[in-house]
């Protein structure tokens, strides 16, 4: 069992960035401040750095740590959406930021396997996706469960479910990802800050001032705020408004290796009675990673110590996959307790803050964002450095939980 609570030293810089940024560094002005190196705040570092900006990263953890709401090897991406149609234009841009990022850099993050959705009569998952698809002319198939069974054998869908299935729909590599936006970024000037801790971000005038637990200040001409979980203590008011679930993840040994593994078995999400499962192919030897995803119990804080994955839990998904995934149902081979940050309403939260807008939210995720990183992260610079985007966020605005 590993300790939850890895910490660096509060207020030390990488051995990198202590090379080329003296702590005396922290006293200058900056034109952007990200907080917090995740999913979209590495993303949004990367999107500054590239047009040139003066800007400082800082996170308390190493990129891709294991605590926040990026960890675990894989994410889905998927284009039609059950959770409403308004996210796919967003998606076709997520995409291409996607494609232009591994151009870039020369890695690869995205695999192509598609998505198998399937559900009981009148699932919301696949109604949903089905809408999506047909309101946007996303590319699909409507398959009977017979012909989902022949095609990909690794599952056994029931005859009375409802199927369809996306092409285009694969695995983005979170980890990876996020450690290319941060590596890219100082290769492009931009100054990090790990081990380093974040007391307050205040709206001074036209500016911000980014107050350490160290006792130093950062000012900078706007900050964008991407700390995941703990955005309920640095911005109370959008922090009451969201909740914080515990999430367990599971990866199985296969039964039939030859089944599990791209492109025989594709990203699956499936609605069963009384949950909602997905998983991912054997893609990189690790084995079959499933999850629900339902709450598995709400978090008070970001920092509470997470229950591990119950036996209770570990039965309920090794019956879900035995049923509906049997050559994924082997042994569990290991697990790891997430955390999403839920709105109120389980969509995004994006935009300036109503009462000071030179200061950039950005918690998307509500256990559905990370396939967005790639262009949030555009988006956020455009929001920090002209307090405006020509890209279709009004949905997601901040305004809509705070005053």
């Amino acid at each position: 069992m590993y300790d939850s609570r890895i910490m660096l030293k509060s207020t030390a810089f990488t051995v990198e960035s202590l090379a080329l940024y003296s702590c005396q560094s922290l006293m200058r002005n900056y034109d952007v401040v990200v907080v917090g190196l995740g999913a979209m705040g590495s993303a949004a570092l990367y999107a500054l750095a590239q047009r040139g900006r003066s800007i400082i990263g800082i996170d308390r953890f190493e990129p891709g740590h294991h605590l926040g709401s990026s960890y675990g090897e894989s994410r889905i991406i998927r284009m039609a959406y059950y959770e409403d149609p308004v996210y796919v234009p967003l998606l076709r841009l997520a995409y291409e930021a996607w494609q232009r990022l591994e151009s870039h850099t020369g890695e690869h993050i995205l695999t192509v396997t598609g998505i198998l959705e399937a559900g009981i009569e009148g699932s919301p998952l696949v109604a949903g996706s089905l809408r999506s698809a047909l309101q946007h002319d996303i590319p699909h198939e409507r398959l009977l469960p017979g012909q989902v069974n022949k095609r990909f054998p690794a599952f056994s869908i029931p005859p009375d479910w409802h199927c369809v299935f996306q092409p285009d729909a694969g695995i983005l590599q979170p980890e990876k990802a996020i450690n290319v936006f941060v590596k890219s970024a100082r290769e492009l000037g931009a100054a990090i800050a790990l081990g380093t801790r974040v007391e307050s971000v205040l709206p001074v005038g036209d500016h911000v001032e980014v107050r350490l637990e160290s006792g130093e200040t950062i000012a900078a001409g706007s900050a964008v705020l991407a700390v995941g979980p703990w955005i309920r203590e640095l911005v109370p008011e959008l922090g009451s408004k969201m909740r914080l679930t515990r999430q367990p993840l599971m990866w199985f040994e296969p039964q039939a290796r030859q089944l599990v593994r791209p492109p025989s078995m594709p990203v699956f999400f499936f609605q069963t009675p009384d949950d909602l499962i997905y998983g991912f192919p054997d893609f990189q030897g690790s084995g079959v990673k499933a999850a629900s995803h339902l709450s598995g119990g709400e978090l008070a804080t970001a920092d509470e110590i997470r229950a591990e994955v119950s036996d209770e839990e570990k039965a309920h998904l090794k019956r879900m996959m035995a049923r509906f995934v049997p050559a994924a149902a082997g042994p569990l081979r290991r697990t790891h307790v997430c955390i999403y940050t839920r709105s109120a309403d389980e969509h995004f939260v994006l935009g300036l803050n109503p009462s000071a807008p030179q200061i950039v939210l950005a918690s998307p995720c509500s256990g559905h964002g990370f396939k967005f990183a790639s262009i949030f992260g555009e988006i956020l610079a455009d929001l920090a450095m002209t307090r405006a985007t020509d890209k279709p966020i009004d949905f997601f605005r901040p305004n809509r939980l705070i005053g």
